[in-house]
C-alpha cells in the first residue's frame, strides 16, 4: 500500500508541475513530450494522473 501512496504522489506532483508550465508559459509538457494534448499516450497519461488524484483523495484522513 505504501508503494500505491508513492505512486500516486508522484503521479500528482508531475500533473501540479504541467499545470505550473501551462499556466506560466502555455506549453503542456505531457502533449510537448508525447506528441500533442490529442494523442493517444497524452490521454492515458492525464487519466493516470486524474486517478492518482481521485485516489489519494482517502489520504486526507491521514495528514489531518
Amino acid at each position: 500500500m505504501q508503494n500505491l501512496n508513492t505512486i500516486a504522489l508522484l503521479l500528482i506532483i508531475i500533473g501540479g508541475l504541467n499545470w505550473l508550465l501551462v499556466g506560466l508559459f502555455q506549453w503542456d509538457l505531457v502533449g510537448g513530450l508525447f506528441g500533442g494534448m490529442d494523442s493517444a499516450i497524452a490521454r492515458i497519461v492525464y487519466v493516470i494522473v486524474g486517478l492518482a488524484a481521485i485516489y489519494s483523495i482517502r489520504l486526507f484522513k491521514k495528514v489531518t
